[in-house]
This record gives structure tokens, C-alpha cells and sequence, in this order.
């Protein structure tokens, strides 16, 4: 039996979210096909699954799910299985896992003229997309769904961190979020793994995932960790900042020079930018910045106060050094904590 498809205006692939395909699918608007493309992995992984969740029952998989892999076949294998019918299902759902490796995909041209209505057809088109320009990606739009998944900004991963909680009943600290964010990244498919992690974690009966959680769990110590150097270091803290010199060099593993430098680099080129924005109030550098005012005004604002413009950028070149002789450049010997410390007092006077 023929199942119907919505005939209305297409969205463009900009314009649309992860949330709104899924409230369409929920919704039992149905795509026959969905092009889901970009860098971020994460959502393309979860739209794919949600849809065959969704059109399938766990007993209708064996028959009625096809799974390909864009090294593995061709275009043409690809078309032929989506002509296909259900057995026992109203729909037949074919899979193209990694996509970007498909060749001729302009050859689509040619289904989408005329797309079997008893398939959804699902391409997982990673670490890249297609030219929107082309006539393939305008048929696509015309037909189905075009979605490009672009990494997350690292100002919304803190938003990122809360609506993944809430959706399991769990609230977060914003301090706990933002270290999260920091200390975790952009990389959304590990950063979910961690905050499961933390549920998990949670004592039983509590619902709230603290700043101290995320120090007991997630690698961080609580004493000594990236987020406490930066902070000395962005209020001249000699003292402390040397303890955690030797701290580091006694944890060599835990924290790697290799870890360190790039993470200073960034916090040092974010003050950098700061002496470049319009507007220097806290809201503006934030937004100038792409950063919380949580972020801004605990990391940011202190370093301004201490340390001028001129220096920062002396303080970003010296980085770049160190970074070169740890890996051996015009340094026969030096072990990796003394060159921190020989960074930390550059930084500091």
C-alpha cells in the first residue's frame, strides 16, 4: 500500500534543526528521503536513528531495514534496493552510512524524480556536505529533507550540556556546565558519553550534577587541574601557579604538556581578542567573543587587568616556542616540566 507524503513547501537546509526533524517525525510527517550531512556527526547519527526508531518496530529490522555503506556499494545498488517493497511493514528503510564516500551521487537525480512513497530513504553523509548549488541537492529539498548539521559554537555548549540533562530529569549547576564545556569540548558524541557518566555517578535519590561531580569524574582534579592554572595564571598567582607546575610534572599523564599548551593558547588568544571588541563591557566581550558572561567574566576580565595587550601577544608567541621544543625544536633535552615552568615565569613577569 502506497503511503502519502506531505506536498508542502520545503524548508531550507539551514533553516533546519535537529529538534524540528525530529517533532516532525514524532509528528508522523514522514520524509521519503533524508539527506543528512555535515561536520557534526553527532546529530546525523541521532536523526537516522530516531527515524528508523520511529518508521520501524524492533521485529520489522530483519526485513524491512537495508544498510549500506558508501565504500562498500554504488549509487546504483543504493537506487535499486529503494525501488524495493515492505514485507510485513508499511515502510522499507534503506540506510547509506557513510555517504561521502558514495561516487556518481548525481546519479539520484533519477529517484528523485520519482521516489518509491513506501521508502524512507536515509544517506549519513558525514565531515562534509554536498553543493547546494547542484540540481541533486534542490530535488532533495523538493522532495524530502536536506539537513546540514553544523558543529555547535563552544558559547552553546554549556546550552547544549542543560537540554541533554533535562531530557534526563537531571539539572546541572551552571559552573558545572561551563566546566563541562571547557574541559570536554565540541566533540558532542563524547561529551553525551560523560554526562551519562555523570547520571550514572549521581548518588541515588539526587538529581543535580555539581561543579564537584564533574571534578570527581570526569578527570578533573580539584585541586590541580587546567581551569585552576588558568585562573592563577589570569590573576598572577605565583605561588599557586607554581604548585600546580610541580603538580603537573608529577602527573605527567594526566596532564601533558600536549594538553596544557593548547589550552592556554586558546584561553590567551580569547584575551587577545577581548582588547579588540566594540563594545568592553562584560556582555559585549562576551558576545564579541562567542563566550557566555559566565565565561568572560571569570576568565577573561581578571587576565585583562594584569596583563596589557603587548604582553599577550608575547605570551602567545612564547606558547608557540614551548610547543616547538617540546616536540624537539632547538631542544636537545629540556623534559616537558621545565619548560612549563620556564613558560609559567615568562608569563608571569
Amino acid at each position: 500500500m502506497a503511503i502519502p507524503y506531505a506536498s508542502a513547501p520545503k524548508k531550507k537546509a539551514a533553516g533546519l534543526t535537529y529538534e524540528t526533524i525530529v517533532r516532525d517525525v514524532r509528528a508522523g510527517d514522514i520524509k521519503p528521503v533524508y539527506f543528512l550531512m555535515g561536520e557534526e556527526g553527532y546529530y546525523i547519527d541521532r536523526v537516522s536513528d530516531y527515524i528508523i526508531d520511529t518508521v520501524l518496530k524492533p521485529e520489522e529490522h530483519d526485513f524491512n531495514l537495508l544498510t549500506f555503506f558508501g565504500a562498500e556499494t554504488d549509487i546504483d545498488t543504493v537506487i535499486t534496493a529503494a525501488k524495493g517493497y515492505p514485507l510485513t511493514a508499511e515502510r522499507l528503510v534503506v540506510v547509506v552510512r557513510e555517504a561521502q564516500r558514495l561516487a556518481k551521487l548525481d546519479r539520484l537525480e533519477f529517484y528523485l524524480q520519482r521516489v518509491q512513497p513506501s521508502t524512507v530513504l536515509i544517506f549519513c553523509y558525514k565531515d562534509g556536505t554536498i553543493d547546494c548549488r547542484l540540481k541533486v541537492a534542490g530535488m532533495i529539498e523538493k522532495v524530502g529533507v536536506l539537513f546540514d548539521s553544523k558543529r555547535l559554537k563552544d558559547s552553546q555548549l554549556p546550552t547544549f550540556i542543560g537540554n541533554y540533562l533535562k531530557r534526563r530529569k537531571v539539572t546541572v549547576d551552571p559552573a558545572a556546565a561551563e566546566m563541562m564545556a571547557e574541559y570536554v569540548g565540541s566533540d558532542l558524541n563524547r561529551l553525551a558519553s560523560e554526562l551519562d557518566k555523570l547520571c550514572i555517578a549521581l548518588p541515588e535519590g539526587q538529581k543535580h550534577i555539581s561543579p564537584e561531580l564533574v571534578e570527581r569524574h570526569v578527570g578533573i582534579s580539584k585541586d590541580f587541574n587546567i581551569f585552576e592554572l588558568q585562573d592563577a595564571l589570569g590573576k598572577k598567582d605565583v605561588l599557586k601557579v607554581m604548585l600546580i607546575a610541580n603538580y603537573f610534572d608529577k602527573n605527567p599523564k594526566a596532564n601533558s604538556i600536549q594538553k596544557v599548551l593548547p589550552m592556554l593558547f586558546r584561553y590567551f588568544t580569547n584575551v587577545m581578542l577581548a582588547y579588540y571588541a566594540p563594545e568592553k563591557t562584560e556582555h559585549g566581550i562576551a558576545a564579541w567573543l562567542g563566550q557566555s558572561d559566565w565565561q568572560v567574566r571569570k576568565n577573561v576580565l581578571p587576565a585583562m587587568k594584569v596583563y596589557s595587550g603587548v604582553k599577550v601577544m608575547y605570551i602567545l608567541s612564547e606558547i608557540r616556542r614551548t610547543d616547538a621544543r617540546s616536540k624537539g625544536v632547538d631542544n636537545p633535552d629540556t623534559p616537558s616540566g621545565e619548560l612549563m615552568r620556564e613558560l609559567f615565569y615568562f608569563i608571569l613577569h
